[in-house]
Order: C-alpha cells, then sequence, then structure tokens
C-alpha cells in the first residue's frame, strides 16, 4: 500500500508545499551561478529511471562550461574537493546539496521519488551483473539509503547493493529515518566527496 500509492501521493503533497520556497532559493542560486560563470544555469542529464526508462534529471549547473567528463575505474562519477572542473559557487552548491533542488520537478513529474536508489547513468545499465538491475524496479531517489547514511564514500558496485537493500525495506518509517539522516549529513557536511578512485 505504502510503496504503490501512498509514496506517491506523499511526494506529490510535498513537492508542492514546498515549492514557493525552493524557486526563492532557485532564483537565488541561479542568478550567483550566471555571474560567477557564464553559462546555463542548469545541467540535465540523462538518467536511468524506473524499469529502465530513461528521463532527464535535473540539476543547478556546479561545473564550469565544456568540463570534461572524469569517471572513476567503477563508471561511476568522479567527486574530489580539489575537482578543478568545480567552479566557486559550485563547491558550495554540492557540499550543501543545493544543486539538487530542481529534482523537485522531477518528483512532479513523476520520474522520481524523495527516497530511492541514486539513478544510474544509462550505459551503466550494460554494467549490471546478476540482480542488479532489480535497483530499477522503484523510482530513483533525490536522496536514499546510499545517501544519507554513506553519501560518496563507497564504490557504485556497493551503493547497489544498498540500494537493492531499500528496495525489500520500504517503508514510511525507513523513508522517515533516511529523510532525517540526510539532513543531518547535509547539515554537518559529511562524506561529500571520494578522494581517491575505488
Amino acid at each position: 500500500m505504502y510503496r504503490k500509492f501512498i509514496k506517491r501521493i506523499l511526494d506529490l503533497l510535498i513537492s508542492l508545499f514546498i515549492l514557493p520556497f525552493f524557486i526563492l532559493i532557485l532564483i537565488l542560486f541561479s542568478l550567483i551561478i550566471y555571474i560567477d560563470d557564464k553559462g546555463p544555469i542548469f545541467y540535465n542529464s540523462s538518467r536511468l529511471g524506473k524499469n529502465g526508462k530513461v528521463f532527464k534529471m535535473y540539476k543547478l549547473r556546479s561545473m564550469k562550461v565544456h568540463a570534461p567528463d572524469i569517471r572513476n575505474k567503477d563508471g561511476s562519477t568522479y567527486n574530489s574537493k580539489d575537482d578543478p572542473r568545480l567552479t566557486k559557487i559550485g563547491k558550495f552548491i554540492r557540499k550543501t546539496s543545493i544543486d539538487e533542488i530542481p529534482q523537485v520537478l522531477n518528483i512532479i513529474i513523476g520520474n522520481m521519488s524523495f527516497v530511492g536508489p541514486r539513478p544510474d547513468l544509462p550505459e551503466h545499465k550494460n554494467l549490471y551483473d546478476g540482480n542488479e538491475n532489480r535497483k530499477l524496479e522503484i523510482k530513483p531517489g533525490v536522496t536514499g539509503y546510499n545517501q544519507a547514511y554513506y553519501r560518496n564514500t563507497i564504490e557504485w558496485k556497493k551503493r547497489i547493493k544498498n540500494d537493492i537493500y531499500y528496495i525489500d525495506n520500504i517503508s514510511f518509517i525507513f523513508d522517515v529515518k533516511i529523510v532525517l539522516k540526510t539532513i543531518k549529513v547535509i547539515l554537518l557536511r559529511k562524506n561529500v566527496y571520494i578522494d581517491k578512485e575505488e
């Protein structure tokens, strides 16, 4: 019941409630991003959604225009506090997760949830082994079990195992715990970057 209906209803109600506040934040940081590094305000990336359907995930741009795509050995996105691709304001919005705010639009549209597995890139589908494609059984989330408890400190394959664990244990209480833990991690700015490749 919760997984099929209530979770979606809560996503919509919360999104619509916080949308006006988030719009003000978006306007403010959009101006700062443009002043800091002339170029697009948003970074729209193709991601794998529920059942493997590809969708556009919205983020505020934190990297310089035409920044190269750098990956870790396991194919996951490279993250580092010393990443030269990040703009000045980009470092701040990445640490505070402000760059993720536009994903509220993804939630309203219906291709993301507040809590769920972090969406992979389309090409990652070819790298799944065994039952790893199970992470595509539900909508991806703005935050999730990995983001709340490990953020960027564990390798991609272990994140997938955690995603499957979440799918097998979805509940309202579990989602509340993940959201509260996410808020704590963001405020403390913990585990934002991996300083070396896994």
